[in-house]
């Protein structure tokens, strides 16, 4: 079921919080049970053969959370890393077997392995609870309570990745199970900020970034201004469609009184790529440091070492995201990234520079330089194979031709630089994969991105997720949201446009992960 769907608007969630809140007055405890059989039928509706798979995974690690808790020493420490070696097993199954022996041989095959949804989120999920209760970080052990922090629909398909010591003390709380006018005031206005930028925003530039991408996997030769327009549109695209599924997700889970870690916070707003990955998809970056990176030494052997730590970590967290190439050459590019940041932040404190402080000119060129890196990127992200990144970055770098609009060359013809750009060899011809009119929308978008104030902004006053302590501008306290006629108002006009551009459904992006 989609967030951005009729029956979940209109049927599943107002029954689901409506029998959650009077089930609470009777009995918590059958309440958190009503929620998680309410998850687990969310889930259900994609295919309800992997709820099974789920159920299995979910007794398991339960199963091994409480024995890992009761045993000690080196017994201990074999049954988590057996556990979390079991998980890893059951991902990789599903995920890899395929990839791995088709890069062997293109001859060797398990056949079609569907990928249950949501995989890779329950369970890191899980590995990050079997680490928790290892290092004695769990406290509570209600089973109830552990199907539903693995199931919680807001969070089970596309994250964040949850901590069970940041949400099992929500579930426990009297709080959580009375209903309020505020929980339903505040998680409504950010769910529909979130369905908004999913139905309008993200799927409103979807067509530009799909043309580009489709026309060179047919492999049709990109022009320098349809490939920059195409790579935009899919910056654009990726960008609102996961800060909309975060915003949703939220929105969702304050409607029940819980918080839910904050996984987006204007991520091209970052100066430099360490930020970046502060900002974008914040509990992946979470879970990477504390179970991958430091584990593997982090920068605690010296800087070479913390460069090939931080290579293998991002290597990795490709691969997370998908079983092709092109996830890991994704994910090494931003290896490459974060080692030569670190590399330059070592050489400025070895001038004496103050890192703690950069002039407007160093922000803005960072900014730039930043955003450009993470576009070329996405390149890799989005294309099914490597020879269509290739094909796009060959455009984009002016080696497919530069290709501008016929329009322009009858409405400037007297123009001295469309002659100067005539005797460079720019041709003016039709270009189907490039409209002009995209240039302002796209700049509208990308203002939006840089300049506007995000969810955590607007609603800082009332904390509606876990988030971790950042400095920097904030909105002044009469422009945050709160519970009166003008932001009912407000709320009215966005969710009325975002539920009537649901005239087709359009998984998020990050479902495929």
């Amino acid at each position: 079921m989609l967030f951005n769907s009729h029956p979940f608007i209109f049927l599943y969630l107002p029954l689901t919080l409506l029998l959650f809140y009077w089930l609470g007055k009777r009995s918590r405890e059958q309440a958190a049970a009503w929620l998680a059989f309410a998850s687990l039928f969310f889930y259900a509706w994609w295919n309800w053969r992997y709820v099974l798979l789920l159920l299995a995974s979910i007794g398991f690690n339960y199963l091994a959370g409480g024995s890992i808790a009761r045993l000690a020493g080196n017994r201990r420490k074999i049954l988590t890393t057996s556990a979390i070696v079991s998980n890893l097993g059951l991902l990789a199954y599903y995920k890899y077997a395929n990839f791995f022996l088709t890069s062997l041989s293109p001859d060797w095959s398990l056949g079609e392995i569907v990928l249950p949804l949501g995989i890779s989120f329950f369970t890191f999920t899980q590995i990050a609870y079997l680490a928790d209760v290892h290092q004695g970080k769990v406290k509570e052990y209600h089973f109830i309570h552990y199907v539903l922090f693995v199931t919680y629909f807001p969070h089970l398909i596309a994250g964040p990745i949850l901590h069970h010591q940041e949400m099992m003390p929500q579930f426990a709380k009297a709080e959580t199970y009375r209903f309020s006018f505020d929980k339903l005031a505040l998680g409504l206005t950010i769910f529909f900020i979130g369905l908004f930028k999913k139905t309008v925003l993200a799927d409103g530039v979807a067509p530009g970034a799909r043309a580009l991408f489709d026309a060179a996997a047919q492999g049709q030769a990109v022009a320098l201004m349809e490939s920059w327009s195409g790579v935009l549109a899919y910056t654009l695209q990726l960008y609102f469609d996961f800060s909309g599924y975060s915003d949703m997700a939220i929105g969702l889970s304050c409607l029940f009184g819980i918080r839910l870690p904050l996984n987006f916070d204007s991520p091209y707003r970052a100066t430099n790529i360490i930020e970046f990955w502060r900002r974008w998809h914040m509990s992946l970056s979470r879970f990477l440091r504390d179970y991958l990176y430091i584990p593997l030494g982090g920068n605690r052997h010296g800087k070479l070492r913390r460069h090939f730590n931080l290579l293998v970590t991002m290597l990795l967290g490709g691969l997370w995201h998908g079983a092709n190439w092109t996830f890991v050459i994704w994910g090494g590019l931003h290896g490459l990234y974060l080692m030569i940041n670190h590399a330059w932040r070592n050489l400025r404190e070895r001038l004496g520079h103050d890192l703690s402080h950069s002039s407007w000119v160093g922000r803005l060129l960072g900014g730039a330089l930043t955003f450009l890196a993470v576009m070329v990127a996405w390149v890799f992200f989005r294309s099914a194979t490597v020879a269509v990144a290739q094909t796009i970055l060959k455009g984009m770098a002016g080696l497919n031709g530069i290709v501008l609009p016929h329009e322009w060359l009858e409405q400037h013809r007297d123009s001295s630089l469309i002659h100067w750009l005539l005797s460079q060899g720019v041709s003016f011809i039709d270009t189907p994969l490039f409209d002009p009119s995209d240039l302002f929308w796209d700049g509208l978008l990308l203002a939006f991105c840089w300049l506007a104030p995000n969810t955590r902004q607007w609603f800082a006053l009332h904390n509606p997720s876990i988030a971790p302590a950042r400095t920097g501008a904030s909105l002044p306290v009469r422009w945050q949201w709160r519970m009166n006629r003008l932001w009912a108002a407000y709320t009215v006009v966005i969710a009325y446009v975002a539920v009537i551009s649901l005239s087709e459904l359009s998984e998020f992006i990050y479902f495929q992960f």
